[in-house]
């Protein structure tokens, strides 16, 4: 076995794999670009080099550096995790030249199976069903188009390298084909280098199930049960599990079987997924393999109690798999929620900033335990950044139960008990999913986000009462501890200046918070205080509530009719004058408000639009002068490897573009002077 590796990674990953590492006694080298030197995987390691400045062009995608890195420090192999040059053939081979262990399949396998045109000829070569469509040579746009039309509508274009949605489009209508294929074509070229395609029928009611396998160098090739991925935004999965509830056990098999062939056909070695499309008509064929470890196989390890990285160490350092085939069973069911700094409401654009506050259930144990019912698997702490430079995903919260029905039940308590702030996050959007009669009842496919996005959008509707008072009352009893605190460090602790007792002449005097939703709305909250029980008078009536808080999480028991339903949790996070309330069937932000602060009225918009985030102008649609109707696409930018397009906010008149294509842009940049249609 191994005494020292290097992870050619960063975040969630590296974390994930140094945790495995310290439990079988391997020393770790993290490596960091510059807007990484302060971040949670260099300081789990027992080492760490930096290796650039903060673009993954200049450090992460450098094998040259990493190689050099793991020469330093006297590394014998190195594990790339995934994404970066996690399936990149000549890194491997770099590795191997180099004398390093290349913690993965054989450079053969990766050059087999890094190009989707080339993957799917392999496997139709070993009776692995294909999807049908073009993956020749030939990538003229005319060429392109008319293959389009032999295809038939609706087609996927996709990018021939690279993963993670990137380079993807659904193309429904002939005349859309051109429009579609440029902006294929120029993400696989920004994410990859190469901006080859192929194209593939559309598969009706489809699903994304994948399965998991393993080889070994001496021929052996397993799997370990599949996840089903077909919650997806932006072609990337967001909800992941296993086992999957649309297939049966002869589909499974199958399945499995035909994954195991994949695996054989290359001899593939060390961890691997074999993914598979599924139709409505339970119809299956091969997508891809991804020659590395996957972001999801935490669901694979607590339905399989196996732990992956153990597996991939001891098969690259030269044993045999672990079990066979009939030794590997499988035990519940789990769920994975993949957190993001995003804002689903604006198309998942990221979200960048500072994690001012960041709580999670249990973020305090072991969270590379793949035995416990609920896991998280993180790369970030409370104070950490998200970059531009990099994927914003935060965390992953992974739960386990022995039914699926559980499973959800554990997610959505998990949930509930997770909380940001500091950047937007997609955690609203997912506790709507877990509440969605269609993914209770198994019914969802890869459609279903972008069909049901409006429904699944956390409501504009104001809180209802029991949360603004719940927040309220948190923020009285901060204001209690902290003039205890105060108290305590002054000269004269029992000075009435130090309190906050609300004693007055003849009369019972209120606490007052002040509280601001999203939507504007400005709440006084009175309330009354003896003990833990607190009395809030709302619109002439009084209601009363039993409060017990651990930290942020607030217990409350309603001693009012009416009420009783919401006998349970408040997670109330703050930082400064921001408030984030978090309950089981959602999470509202909310703004305390100072009285005595001077606050200057809101300018009226003049309807400019800014840069949602720092990235650069790709193509520009639209000149000045150019009238155009509200949802118009008018220019389109490249950020995080993914397009964002910029939209006309109503009917208007370009009146001018500040950028053109080529230009870099700043967080909030005007890019567009923009006047409304006189009516």
């Amino acid at each position: 076995m191994f005494d020292k590796i290097l992870i050619a990674n960063r975040g969630e990953i590296a974390c994930r794999i140094i945790h495995t590492c310290r439990k079988m006694g391997i020393r770790t080298v993290a490596v960091y670009a510059d807007a990484d030197a302060r971040a949670l995987h260099v300081q789990l390691a027992d080492e760490a080099c930096r290796i650039g400045e903060s673009p993954p062009s200049e450090s992460y995608l450098r094998s040259e550096k990493l190689l050099d890195a793991a020469k330093k420090h006297g590394a014998q192999a190195i594990h790339p995790g995934y994404g970066f040059l996690s399936e990149n053939a000549e890194f491997a081979r770099k590795c191997s030249q180099t004398g390093l262990v290349f913690i993965g399949p054989s450079v053969e396998a990766i050059e087999q199976m890094g190009a989707k045109d080339q993957a799917k000829r392999v496997m139709e070569n070993a009776g692995v069903p294909v999807v049908p469509g073009y993956k020749g040579a030939e990538q003229s746009p005319d060429f392109l188009h008319s293959e389009a039309k032999k295809l038939g509508y609706p087609l996927m274009i996709k990018a021939v390298l690279g993963g993670g949605g990137k380079g993807m489009r659904v193309v429904h209508k002939h005349e859309d084909f051109p429009e579609a294929l440029e902006s294929a074509c120029n993400e696989a070229r920004n994410a990859f280098g190469d901006d080859r395609v192929l194209l593939e029928s559309f598969i009706s009611g489809p699903r994304h199930i994948e399965f998991q396998i393993f080889g070994d160098q001496f021929g052996n090739a397993v799997h370990l049960f599949e996840r089903d991925c077909s919650l997806q935004r932006r072609h990337q999965k967001i909800i992941e599990e296993s086992p999957s509830p649309f297939l049966d056990d002869e589909l499974r098999s199958s399945m499995a079987d035909a994954a195991v062939a994949a695996a054989k056909a290359v001899k593939y070695i060390g961890a691997g997924t074999v993914e598979f499309i599924v139709g409505s008509d339970r119809g299956f064929f091969f997508m891809e393999m991804n020659t590395r470890l996957q972001v999801e196989h935490p669901v694979t390890e607590m339905i399989t109690g196996l732990d992956l990285v153990v597996w991939q160490l001891r098969v690259a350092a030269g044993e045999k798999l672990l079990l066979t085939q009939e030794e590997i069973s499988q035990t519940g069911h789990a769920i994975e929620a993949r957190i993001y700094a995003e804002n689903p409401a604006t198309g998942f654009l990221p979200s960048i900033g500072t994690l001012h506050r960041l709580v999670f259930p249990g973020l305090k144990q072991n969270n590379s335990s793949a035995k416990a019912s609920i896991r998280i698997d993180t790369g970030v702490e409370q104070g950490g950044e998200i970059s531009i430079h990099y994927d914003p995903m935060i965390a992953k919260l992974i739960v386990h139960a022995d039914s699926r029905k559980q499973a959800i039940a554990a997610m959505r308590s998990a949930l509930s008990q997770s909380g940001v702030l500091g950047v937007v996050t997609n955690l609203g959007f997912l506790q709507s999913i877990m509440q969605y009669p269609d993914f209770e009842e198994g019914k969802t496919d890869t459609l279903f986000v972008d069909s049901k996005l409006e429904s699944l959008l956390p409501g504009n509707k104001d809180s209802a009462y029991w949360v603004c008072w719940g927040t309220a009352i948190s923020c009285l009893l901060k204001d209690f501890a902290d003039s205890e605190n105060k108290a305590q460090k002054s000269m004269e602790p029992c000075s009435p200046w130090n309190s906050l007792g609300n004693w007055r002449a003849g009369i019972e005097e209120p606490h007052r918070v002040q509280l601001r939703n999203q939507q504007g709305t400005e709440t006084e909250i009175k309330i009354f205080e003896e003990n833990n029980t607190f009395r809030i008078l709302h619109e002439n009536t009084e209601i009363s509530v039993t409060v017990s808080a651990h930290e942020d999480l607030l217990d409350l028991t309603w001693n009012s009719e009416g009420l009783e339903e919401y006998g349970h949790h408040l997670l109330v996070l703050q930082h400064e004058s921001q408030l984030l309330a978090v309950h089981e069937n959602g999470r509202t932000l909310f703004s305390r408000l100072d009285p005595l602060a001077y606050e200057q009225s809101e300018e009226v918009s003049d309807f400019r639009l800014s840069a949602p985030m720092p990235g650069n102008v790709i193509r520009v649609l639209v000149k000045a002068g150019d009238e155009v109707s509200s949802g118009q696409p008018l220019l389109v930018m490249e950020a995080m490897k993914m397009e964002h397009t910029i939209v006309a906010p109503a009917d208007g008149i370009v009146e001018e573009i500040l950028f053109q294509p080529g230009d870099l842009v700043q967080n909030d940049a005007k890019l567009v002077e923009f006047s409304l249609l006189e009516k």
